[in-house]
């Protein structure tokens, strides 16, 4: 069973490349963005919106597939659990757990047919221990399985976090499936390793659309692409290429390009000159993680994961923690950010609105800090704060 699924993920990659886009019967994930998938080898403007309901709904709850993952993950999945049980969140968990040290993708199986069944996922990272070129990572195969072809990161301050910077306020759209993690190297002759970097046009125009979408929807002024292409110009070259191609489809948005190195110095020095910004998918991780650490860390933000047909929510640096596992130190504040990202997804706004206010009043009003904030409360004194928020919220609505 090793590499059952890396071999399919290779195969479903080659044929994506050469036939095209196929329309979807039932959208789902990208819906709720408001973006329509088409049967053409082109995107079309997204100005008819779909809304789909979700999939698994039934006696008005809704099934939610729960991958904890490692590290941390499984501690931040049960306080997700006990502030939906208090604050009477209609939704029901069918959890996954995946084996970190299982070479047998038996586990991964069942939990892509389990989104699949669902059609959205709250999920933590999804540790690999294996060295094996045999045995793919779990979030790239999930990822792309499911075609879950574009991450979103809205990176905000939090009033009531020091960093150097303030009121920093970026979307980081980033390519999700292929890249350097589309897993293809070998050893050509013995010490010297080859690794394929895929970029097609297929790919880098839908997520170039997404991003161009997102921002006229939102109200966004601009967008930004970040490549490389003055070094690898055939790869970064085309996803360039393309992203300028699309911007011209959009004359109310303004549209520019940065390299990743002078990005990542720009974003230390000025971050406040970046609005949307778009980019290939080893970037998106190396910016992600970068902007979280300008604003607070790790523990503050979640990411939202999109494909035509399926959405997984996770913290938005896709860290395991495992050093501070089982501490009661985690600070559960992206596993929550991404609880409320799924909440909105399924349309169930007044919980959505009531944990972000929750979040709000715990980290800048209530200023209830973990450690990594440099604070002494513990994972438990934010969520049970977290919980008294939602109650009242949830009793006042009953009234």
């Amino acid at each position: 069973m090793a590499g059952a699924v890396g071999r399919i993920n290779l195969l479903k990659l080659t044929q994506n490349h050469v036939g095209g886009l196929t329309a979807c019967a039932k959208p789902f994930g990208c819906a709720s963005m408001g973006i329509e998938p088409v049967p053409q080898r082109r995107w079309k403007s997204s100005a008819h919106l779909i809304k789909s309901l979700p999939k698994a709904k039934y006696g008005g709850r809704h099934t939610v597939t729960m991958l904890p993952g490692g590290g941390i993950g499984p501690e931040l999945m049960s306080y997700v659990r006990e502030v939906f049980r208090y604050a009477g969140v209609p939704v029901d968990f069918e959890e996954v757990p995946i084996d970190p040290s299982n070479d047998s993708n038996e586990d991964l199986e069942y939990a892509i047919t389990s989104i699949r069944r669902n059609g959205a996922a709250l999920k933590g990272n999804i540790e690999t221990k294996s060295l094996s070129p045999n045995v793919i990572s779990r979030n790239v195969a999930i990822r792309n399985e499911l075609d879950l072809f574009v991450n979103v990161l809205h990176c905000t301050s939090f009033p009531g976090i020091q960093s150097r910077h303030s009121d920093v306020d970026i979307v980081v759209v980033r390519q999700n499936t292929e890249g350097e993690y589309a897993m293809m190297e070998h050893e050509s002759v013995h010490g010297v390793v080859e690794c394929l970097k895929v970029v097609t046009r297929e790919n880098s125009d839908r997520v170039a659309r997404f991003a161009f979408d997102y921002a006229k929807r939102h109200g966004r002024k601009k967008v930004t692409t970040i490549h490389k292409a003055n070094i690898m110009k055939s790869s970064d070259g085309l996803f360039l290429a393309v992203c300028r191609e699309v911007a011209k489809q959009y004359p109310d948005i303004q549209h520019n390009d940065m390299i990743i190195d002078n990005c990542c110095m720009q974003l230390v020095s000025n971050p406040h000159q970046f609005d949307v910004m778009v980019m290939p998918n080893l970037y998106g991780s190396i910016v992600s993680n970068v902007i979280c650490g300008l604003i607070g860390g790790a523990g503050l933000l979640s990411g939202r994961n999109y494909g035509y047909e399926y959405a997984v929510f996770e913290p938005g640096t896709r860290n395991t923690g495992s050093a501070i596992a089982g501490k009661n130190i985690a600070n559960p504040i992206s596993m929550m950010n991404s609880a409320a990202d799924l909440l909105h997804h399924l349309q169930l706004e007044n919980h959505a609105v009531w944990l972000r206010e929750a979040i709000d009043k715990t980290i800048n009003v209530d200023r209830i800090h973990t450690p990594d904030l440099g604070g002494q409360a513990t994972s438990m004194d934010v969520v049970k704060n977290i919980i008294t928020f939602m109650q009242a919220k949830t009793k006042a609505s009953v009234i």
